[in-house]
């Protein structure tokens, strides 16, 4: 099979130049297109000296039209208005999009359910499979413990991240819900302040920490009678992201459209 040819949504960002670097580094994957807004730092700089490598003779573009029609697929680390944008491409041209950004809302999710008839969507707010593996624990874990276990996930980031909880968080929360048998949205706690009485049987907490440079730490904390269980992930650089991106991208491939999470890609959905 030819490689895999993807364009980089966000290209100029950390992750984005990551993302070229793995392409770049990886066998199997050729780098069709890099994106970014126009006037964005990076915009039509080389992607390859963007991400430290030698050039490579792809200039990062502001236009995904001609970029996504000679593409298998697409890696997205943006935002929510542009990632809706490019699954409504994406499914345009019936090609994989890796979606990995944060902070959708309902409203952008029905959206992305809409283009994944016509695309394979695989989206997750983590793409590490490290943190993948620990969701798929959490959620175990949460269903064999019952209400008399507290459920709570701590999670930090650098100082630079603009939503909390963070999508890994949520991510999170969400397994260990589906565990209990519970919607999170019923039942998360995100941040507490001031009197706030004792703590509900069966809720979810969040707490979110920023500073410095961290990639990102996170803990599912389950809190018995006399003991606590304590499972956690700290990504030491944003390489396990790209190379969690890349195997979707691979898995995705020639895959019927739909909208898939890093769970199907390690077969871990019935776990």
């Amino acid at each position: 099979m030819s490689d895999m040819r993807l364009v980089i949504a966000g290209a100029g960002g950390r992750m984005g130049r990551t993302l070229a670097r793995a392409i770049l580094e990886t066998p199997g994957f050729a780098l069709a297109g890099a994106l970014e807004r126009a006037g964005a730092p990076g915009f039509g700089a080389d992607i390859g000296q963007l991400a430290g490598l030698a050039p490579c003779g792809v200039k990062v573009s502001g236009d995904p039209l001609p970029l996504i029609a000679k593409a298998d697929g697409v890696l997205d680390f943006t935002t929510p208005a542009a990632s809706v944008e490019l699954a409504g491409l994406a499914a345009q041209a019936r090609i994989v999009h890796v979606l990995g950004t944060t902070g959708l809302s309902a409203a952008d999710e029905k959206k992305l359910e809409a283009a994944a008839r016509h695309a394979v969507i695989v989206k997750s707010g983590n793409m590490s499979l490290g943190v993948n593996l620990l969701a798929a624990l959490a959620k175990r874990v949460a269903k064999v413990l019952g209400e008399d276990y507290d459920i709570e996930i701590l999670e930090m980031h650098h100082n630079k991240k603009v939503d909390a909880p963070s999508g890994t968080a949520l991510l999170l929360g969400r397994a260990a819900a589906e565990g209990r048998g519970v919607k999170l949205e019923e039942r998360a706690v995100r941040g507490r302040d001031g009197a706030v009485g004792a703590r509900k049987p069966g809720d979810i907490g969040f707490a979110a920490l920023r500073g410095g440079t961290v990639v990102g730490d996170h803990a599912v904390i389950f809190a018995g009678p006399y003991e606590r269980i304590e499972l956690s992930h700290k990504a030491e650089d944003r390489m396990i992201f790209a190379r969690g991106a890349l195997a979707a991208a691979a898995w995705g491939r020639g895959k019927k459209p739909g909208l898939y999470s890093m769970a199907d890609v390690l077969g871990l959905a019935d776990f």
